[in-house]
């Protein structure tokens, strides 16, 4: 059967796009609402919009730009293209120059299309922040980014999957829980422990382990289903602190494959990440909780792995 192509319009490194298929298999159907306290590049809803597993969705994220973006991507998907646009076709023979141009521009007067021009050019489509909250990651020279026809197809796909059912904010994720009712289902995908020790250039602001924890806890009490990805590993070595057994999750290793970095020194390690389930959402979806299962993305019938 063939796969059908989903749009995805903000190209954000450490999207969840290749993976959202598998997350989908534990997003039964019947929920009112999907919930993205992290939204980023909302790959999961739109995956899930794409395949009907939700009614209305709820984008957050605390990068303010970055849900500004949304809402247009959202509101005004024509004129949001017209600007990536015009952009795009101005920066042709100067490049580099045009770039830097577009960048101060952005950090002075933050605008959802130079964001996205931003994003389309920048360096692994990796964003980087300085200690003043300024965007400065650097373009990537070797390529112009998506063209004006590639990006609206993503831009205006994305739109009509989302539009009129779909509410956005911009606010600490532990404000979004206390909104969160037993109707919904939250998939969350947060700053992973290896960058939130110290300041990393990635993130607006950082999201402690144990302030997480506290907050997962609550929603269980509440019995709210919900998914994380968090941490993982690459090849023996792991990232970060597993959530703690008193949460009861299951937990599922996602065999990703070989990163590309290991690819380039030659290595053979294997990238994994975990993804944890609710003691609701395994209730749902009549699986035992807690225990770790260990898939690889290219599996299908995932239910059939999990019990």
């Amino acid at each position: 059967m063939a796969t059908m192509r989903v749009p995805h319009p903000i190209p954000y490194q450490g999207s969840k796009r290749k993976l959202a298929p598998m997350i989908l298999n534990y997003i039964p159907h019947g929920f009112e609402r999907l919930v993205e306290p992290f939204a980023g590049s909302a790959a999961v809803s739109i995956a899930a919009a794409s395949a009907r597993r939700a009614r209305r969705f709820l984008l957050n994220d605390i990068n303010g730009p970055l849900m500004a973006l949304w809402d247009r991507i959202l509101s005004n998907p024509n004129e949001l293209m017209r600007e990536y646009a015009e952009l795009w076709s101005r920066q042709l023979g100067d490049e580099r120059r045009f770039y830097d141009q577009v960048r101060a521009d952005f950090n002075t007067q933050p605008d959802p299309a130079r964001f996205l021009y931003l994003l389309a050019r920048c360096v692994k489509a990796s964003v980087r922040y300085n200690a003043y909250g300024e965007f400065n990651q650097s373009p990537d020279n070797r390529r112009k980014g998506a063209r004006p026809e590639t990006m609206a197809w993503h831009v205006f796909g994305a739109s009509e999957l989302l539009r009129e059912r779909t509410a956005t904010l911009s606010k600490d994720y532990r404000d979004i829980f206390e909104l969160v009712r037993p109707t919904d289902i939250v998939y969350m995908d947060p700053p992973y422990q290896g960058v939130c020790i110290t300041r990393d250039s990635r993130y607006i602001e950082p999201v402690h382990f144990s302030e997480f924890v506290d907050g997962l806890e609550g929603l269980n009490t509440r019995g709210i289903a919900y998914l994380v990805s968090y941490d993982g590993r690459l090849g023996d070595k792991s990232y970060g602190q597993a959530l703690p057994g008193h949460l009861a999750l299951r937990c599922i290793e996602i065999h990703v494959g070989r990163s590309s970095q290991a690819t380039l020194l030659g290595r053979d390690d294997d990238t994994c990440e975990t993804l944890y389930l609710s003691p609701s959402l395994c209730a749902r979806l009549d699986i035992p909780v807690p225990e770790r299962v260990s898939l690889r993305v290219e599996q299908a019938g995932l239910f059939a792995e999990v019990g």
